[in-house]
């Protein structure tokens, strides 16, 4: 749970993993996983800093904690596994990815696509009891993330935060830095995303902005999967 990064995120987050505050996480984290079932796997808390390094990413997706189900997280917000049946707002996100880019509806949820192009896709939550949502809310989890969003801020590149929902704006206070882009909408869950997620088009406005500042866009097309 102090894991071995291969990129660049091993040397700018090597002293966090060294403070009380994770220390005590960490102890916590052991005991969560040795007495209950807790999502995603150990070896994938990590994943989102694994796949998208720091100085590679031009994009973040907030998201809350990870889906509680079996076999769904996999350490990316939103996305899942590919063999898993594709949550509620992960469905509303590829009708507004459709509506906003005209992409083709995938038949499944694995969004690596999406961090191998510099989307980092964070929960602020990193860890989840097995049935339990936002079970883990409360051992430690924001103060790690919330000094990624700090480093992620001082980047000199002009990079995109989209912020869908109530909790990732409550984040937006520490996105100060004016060479950034911040995108925010109503979260994409069934509840609320007719009240503006539906029409607020992040993808292209994501695009243009990098477009803008001569980077590449995202191919934020999900192929699909032929043999499920």
């Amino acid at each position: 749970m102090a894991p071995t990064f291969h990129n660049d995120w091993k040397e700018l987050l090597k002293d966090r993993f060294q403070t009380e505050s994770y220390l005590q996480l960490r102890t916590a984290l052991k005991k969560e996983y040795a007495a209950h079932r807790v999502f995603p796997p150990m070896d994938l808390i990590f994943h989102a800093l694994e796949l998208t390094a720091y100085k590679d990413t031009k994009v973040l997706i907030l998201g809350q904690d990870p889906y509680h189900g079996e076999n769904q997280a996999h350490g990316l917000c939103f996305s899942v596994n590919p063999t898993v049946d594709i949550p509620p707002s992960l469905r509303n996100i590829y009708t507004e990815l459709e509506s906003d880019l005209g992409c083709n509806r995938p038949n499944h949820g694995f969004l690596e696509k999406w961090a191998r192009q510099g989307v980092l896709m964070l929960n602020a939550v990193l860890t989840v009891r097995a049935g339990q949502a936002a079970s883990h809310r409360n051992i430690g989890w924001q103060a790690f993330t919330d000094h990624i969003i700090h480093l992620l801020n001082q980047k000199e590149e002009p990079m995109v935060f989209i912020l869908w929902g109530r909790y990732a704006q409550s984040k937006k206070e520490a996105i100060t830095n004016p060479r950034h882009l911040i995108l925010e909408s109503p979260h994409p869950s069934p509840l609320s995303a007719s009240r503006g997620f539906f029409g607020s088009r992040p993808f292209s406005k994501t695009n243009q902005f990098l477009k803008d500042n001569g980077m590449e866009p995202i191919d934020w097309q999900i192929e699909p999967v032929v043999e499920l």
